[in-house]
């Protein structure tokens, strides 16, 4: 290629860097001074005539300023990098500052090839930024060109804005409600994965024999499969599940593409479905040895170790670094039945006992009025408008065709389970009614009982509403926003309802359900964030996937969930990293005399919460939680209401009893601690970590960095900044262009850490505020034109030097040159350091970095006469002639350093036929000149 990928060229009447997606007929260049959303492309066989090579001019003495806006240029230049040097090529893209500890996977990503690895890290430590980081790496390394996410449908914009916000990937959803719009812009023969190379599949959607074979076909070179457990295989996978397992398995079985399987729960309370996953990763997995522990294995563990990782919350907490999670306060509250609610729940509890015991007519028969009577006494228990609702709605079973496919529909609309194909029944009423065959004397009963229930209506006759209104008002009180969770839609509507009449008009309350497309889900709550106090009331639809915890940071579990992994979603919404919050509530909301309640947290939930609290994770229940309930249920059903709940903890689910389940359930959470001894992360060592996470820092900038260049360059062009305990709040001057660089907003408030609190902006390096300033501040540094506060030039006596000491600011442009075979794919990484000498020429001696950056913090002594300013600034100028063959030999010897690190961190994965080089382009770009006088006398 005739210009070379980071070279300067001169056209249009401007100096631009060309990048690597040039060739020989076509530029895309970059100005000089400016950013991503200004690149351009040059068509050579029409403008080549005007293009021409070009170097950086040395900066005008005659526009000599303060030496202290030489730091400012240099923070700007080097924050407005995007093709960062470093170890890696994605940090500079990024619009977020990881953890510490989430360099690991990518750490461990990296010494794999291909990319096969288990994220199977606690809830709410950030899977989805460590698979991102992963994917980014290898997109900006030139390993992969396109992606693929596979997810539940209920998770897939939430994965969508995620990628596209933190990690500058603009993905399409493949969902059954956008294929069409996008098969529509396909040719003939080509599939929409063809076509579109960042994608986010719907699971559900795309496992069937039919969608599965085309995307296998065509997938992309990497994929990302969330809730992986869902695709695992065990023996008792049903058809839908053993779907996806196929699917998953079908991508995998391509030895060259790159697999992150991402799960909080790879074990699921099955060790041969967590077999399955790794096995995923390597076929010969499945043939490791059942037990896996002492020193004769120790080879085994370790290479599962180097394609697993799985941390607690508090293994990170301290990990090089604090990390501020959350701290969990969790209480139980219970209410009572008021006698006119407990009368019409005895008589409701009769019916469904009768109607479950009726054993007429076909199987499939029982089994509908059996699902019936339970979805009756879940709505009642739930609250009067979902009994209402219940009451006068044909129950979904009443449509199915046989026994089984009753039992599918109950499990999906009345149970809680797991699997991602339950998301549309997840807060719908299952209805009471049975069908046509339903005599008109059971139909007036079901009227009755639905008038009866809309007399309990408002808090005086529901003494549950009653004294959740107390507890709502308690948390806003002690200055928390709660959500309030409910398991069907009618109780969502009636609850919020009857908050909004019973708190103060200040509180926003809003009910978000499954009946609003997620869109408008995600943007009631936006508006939500703008309140001062607020309470959501939702359902199920908002336990996964959008993300609450930076405008709600307290969970009351108004409806108890019957699974008790869905109760650990709910308060990992606000659980979670990011929590601005440095306490979380959690309240366990139950009746005492509803039969059902009792059952169902005796035997399910604190169980789950006491192993979690022992072992610092979850563990899911051993068995199928649908299975265990309907035991239960049924023994409840069966043995009438005037049984305790307690007698209802004996026998049940035929000969295994309740203290089995205790049993194994401490048996699998045994199993659990043990595999995390076993699969303890070594691979990579904290040293190892710390020299990656500093050579990434030095390279684009820390959050340090950006305050400082916030800070300074807000003041520098006539703003004010003031800091106010952790926020900083800005005011930019009456200066539009400035204004307008900085999203139209004169006035904001920021942080730069996460978590951030609301109406607090989080500015990160790449946010388009930070990014626009430092576009603007070096754009007017580099416009002769301008009075720019960030000069190229300054001269300034002080005390801290002994002798005259030049400083240089340099901008390096590396070309990455990367061959796979015959195909080279080229990079681009650039640098901008500060580098100073003094004493004679041509042998000066050369300041070391740390004594370097000391001299940006000198302050002025003396004042000194602009003629002499300018005078020292030509000096040094004449001077450069002298310097260059250092400042090259500087340029290559940072290109070998580039070099090491961008391979070191890949060369443990020994790709073949891979190779890397580094040319420096020279000369380096001098962007600013600067001296330091002593102070005379």
């Amino acid at each position: 290629m005739k210009y070379a990928v980071g070279s300067l060229v001169q056209a249009r009447g401007r100096e631009w860097v060309v990048l690597p997606q040039s060739d020989d007929e076509f530029l895309q260049l970059r100005p000089l001074g400016g950013a991503d959303q200004e690149i351009a492309g040059v068509y050579l066989p029409l403008e080549g005539a005007d293009v021409r090579p070009a170097t950086f001019a040395y900066p005008d003495p005659a526009q000599v300023g303060d030496f202290r806006s030489g730091r400012l240029l240099r923070d700007a230049v080097r924050l407005g990098f995007r093709s960062s040097a470093g170890p890696f090529r994605s940090f500079g893209r990024i619009h977020v500052e990881p953890r510490p500890y989430q360099l690991v996977p990518l750490l461990m990503a990296l010494k794999l090839n291909p990319v096969r690895l288990l994220i199977a890290d606690d809830v709410g430590i950030g899977k989805t930024i460590e698979a991102g980081l992963i994917a980014r790496e290898m997109l900006d390394r030139g390993d992969i060109q396109r992606l693929a996410v596979l997810c539940p449908p209920q998770l897939a914009e939430q994965w969508q804005s995620e990628l596209a916000e933190k990690f500058h990937i603009q993905a399409e959803l493949v969902l059954p409600s956008t294929v069409r719009r996008l098969e529509r812009h396909t040719a003939v023969g080509q599939s929409l994965f063809d076509l579109h190379p960042f994608v986010i599949v719907s699971t559900e959607y795309i496992k069937s024999s039919r969608r599965r074979d085309e995307f296998v076909r065509t997938c992309p070179e990497m994929v990302i499969v969330d809730e992986a457990h869902t695709c695992a295989w065990s023996p008792n996978n049903r058809s839908d599940r053993h779907l996806r397992h196929q699917l998953v398995q079908s991508l995998s079985a391509n030895p060259a593409r790159h697999l992150l399987l991402v799960t909080a729960t790879p074990h699921s309370g099955n060790e041969g479905a967590f077999r399955s996953l790794l096995g995923l990763l390597r076929p010969d997995f499945l043939n490791l040895p059942e037990d896996l522990s002492g020193r004769a294995n120790e080879k085994y563990r370790r290479k599962v170790a180097a394609h697993l990782v799985q941390r607690r919350r508090a293994d990170l907490r301290h990990f090089m670094e604090d990390t501020a999670f959350p701290r969990r306060e969790e209480a139980e509250e219970t209410y009572t039945l008021s006698p006119e609610y407990q009368k019409l729940f005895r008589t409701i509890l009769d019916y469904a006992r009768e109607r479950a015991l009726d054993e007429s007519g076909s199987r499939q028969r029982q089994r509908v009025r059996w699902w019936s009577a339970l979805a009756l006494l879940r709505s009642i228990a739930s609250s009067p408008a979902a009994a209402v609702a219940t009451l006068r709605s044909r129950s979904i079973t009443a449509e199915s065709g046989s026994a089984a496919e009753a039992d599918a529909l109950g499990e999906q609309s009345v149970l809680d389970m797991d699997d991602a194909e339950n998301s549309e029944f997840i807060d719908v009423v299952p209805g009471a009614q049975e069908g046509e065959e339903q005599p008109e004397s059971q139909s007036a009963r079901l009227r009755r009982f639905a008038r009866s229930a809309e007399a309990l209506y408002g808090p005086e006759k529901d003494l549950k509403l009653q004294k959740a209104i107390v507890l709502v008002k308690k948390l806003l009180k002690d200055g928390y926003n709660p959500i309030l969770f409910c398991r069907f839609i009618p109780t969502a509507e009636y609850v919020a309802e009857q908050l909004r009449q019973a708190l103060p008009g200040k509180v926003e309350i809003v009910a978000v359900t499954g009946m609003l497309p997620p869109a408008e889900r995600e943007w009631r709550i936006q508006q939500m964030g703008r309140k001062p106090q607020r309470v959501l009331v939702a359902t199920d639809c908002l336990s996964e996937g959008i993300n609450l915890q930076a405008t709600f940071d307290a969970v009351v579990h108004y409806d108890l969930s019957w699974n008790p992994t869905r109760h650990e979603q709910r308060e990992g919404r606000v659980d979670r990293f990011g929590q601005p919050s440095p306490t979380v509530r959690a309240l366990t909301y139950y009746g005492t005399d509803n039969h059902i309640d009792g059952i169902v947290l005796d035997v399910l939930l604190r169980k789950h919460k006491a192993i979690r609290t022992s072992l610092g994770i979850s563990v899911p229940l051993p068995a199928n939680s649908g299975q265990v309930v309907q035991a239960l249920m049924n023994g409840l059903l069966l043995r009438g209401s005037r049984v305790s709940p307690n007698q209802l903890l004996l026998p049940f689910m035929n000969d295994k009893t309740a203290a089995d389940l205790q049993l194994d359930w401490e048996d699998v959470s045994c199993r659990e601690k043990r595999s995390r001894t076993l699969f303890a992360q070594h691979t990579i060592s904290t040293q190892e970590v710390v020299r990656e996470w500093d050579a990434a820092q030095a390279a684009i900038g820390s959050h340090v960095d950006v305050a400082r260049f916030m800070r300074e360059a807000v003041r520098a062009n006539g703003g004010t900044a003031v800091q106010k305990r952790d926020d900083w709040h800005f005011t930019l001057p009456n200066n539009q262009a400035l204004v307008d660089v900085c999203g139209g907003q004169a006035r904001f408030t920021a942080r730069f850490v996460l978590p951030v609190p609301d109406n607090v902006l989080y500015l990160s390096r790449t946010d388009p505020l930070v990014a626009g300033l430092a576009a603007y501040t070096m754009d007017m540094a580099l416009d002769p034109l301008q009075e720019s506060p960030a000069r190229r030039s300054g001269v300034m006596r002080t005390r801290a030097v002994s002798k005259r000491t030049v400083l240089l600011l340099l901008r390096f442009r590396f070309h990455i040159i990367t061959r796979r075979g015959q195909v080279e794919i080229p990079l681009l990484a650039e640098e901008a350091d500060m580098v100073a000498f003094h004493g004679r020429l041509p042998e000066p001696d050369w300041l070391g970095p740390e004594e370097t950056e000391a001299l940006l913090a000198a302050e002025p002594a003396q004042n000194i006469p602009r003629e002499q300013a300018v005078a020292q600034v030509e000096r040094a100028l004449q001077e450069m002639e002298q310097v260059q063959p250092m400042l090259n030999r500087m340029a290559e010897e940072r290109g070998e350093v580039l070099l090491a690190a961008h391979t070191r961190v890949r060369q443990e994965a020994r790709q073949t036929g891979v190779h890397h080089a580094v040319q420096a382009q020279l000369p380096p770009d001098v962007l600013g000149v600067y001296v330091l006088l002593p102070v005379i006398g």
